[in-house]
Formats: structure tokens, sequence, C-alpha cells
């Protein structure tokens, strides 16, 4: 208990210099972070096609990646890329700087900003994530809105100094990101009350204990399991992919019997499809399939 009170007071250090980074850091140089960054919108994400793979990576590494409007949007741009492109079979969310994010930018908040898209959520993806899969790498802090981006993600994996966490009852305010929503319907009852009423954050590795988290690394090595692990995905046939995100998303909502008819709805397609077809041929072969997402 002592390491977690050592965590949330470093934590808060870190949190508040997140979002004094997104004043103090626009204080002291807002001719050119401002300038460059309502010159050059991308430039607050960057986004690099890696064989199959598209890596969105929040890019405020000084203000610790704090969410204003311009991240949301070329966030919400990428996750359009992503489903739009027919080469692109998996996203990896990632932050620079050794940062996921701190959460929102309170500056850009005092200026009447919010990081939400109109009907998609935070970045645009907390509330309608993309359709294909998207694989979140951790480093460092990924905290209140941070976190939530986390949990739009369907896999995640985590260097071993990550920490985690919705600090938002700490200052009386609600999660309402997607955490509160969300990390019920992700974790266990009881674990996702820890994290949303006591605010504090855990580690990597307790967050796995907890399911948030598939894989931890060492530190600096997220990126690179992350991208591991989206090629394996990636080396599936992308309509079942997307199929079976879909069915998987959607059963929480769903009866039992309802379940079903929607589940044939989703994924009917797929068993007629060409892939489901070379699929099967390519296993009797015995070669790698190739893949044309129809």
């Amino acid at each position: 208990m002592d390491d977690r009170a050592d965590d949330v007071a470093q934590d808060s250090a870190q949190d508040d210099v997140a979002q004094d980074s997104a004043q103090d850091d626009v204080a002291q140089d807002s001719a050119q972070d401002d300038v460059a960054q309502d010159s050059a919108q991308d430039d607050v994400v960057l986004v690099d096609r890696r064989d199959g793979v598209l890596v969105i990576t929040l890019n405020r590494p000084r203000a610790k990646n704090a969410l204003d409007a311009r991240v949301a949007r070329a966030v919400a741009a990428a996750a359009d890329e992503l489903d739009a492109s027919d080469d692109l079979r998996v996203g990896v969310l990632t932050g620079a700087g050794g940062t996921f994010s701190a959460g929102m930018d309170l500056k850009a908040f005092l200026r009447g900003e919010r990081p939400t898209i109109e009907g998609r959520g935070l970045c645009g993806i907390t509330r309608t994530p993309p359709r294909k899969p998207l694989i979140g790498a951790v480093e460092g802090w990924a905290l209140a809105g941070g976190f939530e981006l986390v949990l739009a993600c369907d896999l995640v994996v985590a260097a071993e100094d990550a920490r985690l966490g919705v600090p938002e009852v700490t200052r009386s305010l609600v999660a309402i990101g997607g955490a509160a929503l969300g990390l019920p319907r992700r974790i266990p009852y009881a674990l996702a009350m820890e994290l949303l009423l006591t605010g504090q954050p855990v580690t990597a590795g307790r967050a796995a204990e907890m399911g948030l988290v598939n894989r931890v690394t060492p530190s600096g090595g997220a990126l690179d399991a992350a991208l591991e692990l989206a090629a394996t995905v990636a080396a599936n046939g992308p309509l079942a992919v997307a199929a079976t995100k879909a069915v998987a998303r959607g059963t929480a909502d769903w009866r039992w019997d309802e379940g079903w008819d929607r589940q044939a709805e989703l994924t009917d397609a797929v068993f007629t499809s060409e892939d489901a077809r070379e699929g099967s041929t390519a296993f009797a072969e015995k070669r790698p399939p190739v893949w044309r997402g129809r």
C-alpha cells in the first residue's frame, strides 16, 4: 500500500505536469507550440502504416499527450482511415515521449474546448470504436481520458512501469468519457469500483491481474509487443476478424436468444465469402492463405 501511496503522489505530480504543461508549456512556448499545432494540425497525432497495421501516436509529449480538440479530430480521422482502408487490418494506439496520455488538456478545457466528437465520444473512439481491432500500447501514464482511450482498445500491451487510472473522483468529477460505463462491463464489478471510487492508479501488473492488460513488457517495449500482437491478428481473415469483434462487442447489449439472431446477421456473409473458401483451401493445401477481404 505504501508503494501505491507513492504512486499516487508521483502520479498526482505527473497529472499536474500533464495539465500544467498544457498551461505552462503553452505559456512558455505559445508562439511555437500553438502556432505549430494550429498550422499543422496533423502533427498532434502521427499516423504510420506498417504492413497492414496503422500506428496512431498521440504526439504532444511536452504536454504528456494531453487531449484537446485537435487531438480528438486527428484520432477520429485516423480511426476512419483504419476502417476505410482495405489494406489496413489492425490499429495500434500509443503515445510519444514515454507517456500514453495524462488525460484532458485543462487549458483547452478552460477555453471551452472538449476533446470529443459528436456522437462518437472521446477522441471519436470511446463511444463508437473502430470496426477493426485496436490495440493499445501503453508506456508511462494512462490517466483519466488517457485511460478511457485505453478502454476503447480491444487488446492492451503495457510496459511494466506504466500506471493506469481514473482519478476524476479526487477532483469531484465523474469519468464520463467511458470509464464509468465501460469498466464494469470489462472487468468484475468490485475491481471496476476499486478504480472508479478510489481514484488511485494501478501498475501494469495489477491491471493485468484485473483483466485490463493482455501483456506486460519491459519498459520501452510496449509498442514492439503491440506490433507483434497486431501482426498475429492481421494474419487472420479480415472479414472474420471484424465480424468477431462486432459480435463480441454487441453481446453485452443482447439477450441470449436475440444474440444468436444478431450473430447470424453479422457472420452469415463471412461463411460464404471468398476468404472463407480460401481459408479452407489453404489449409488443405498446407500453404498460407491469401486474404482478399471479400
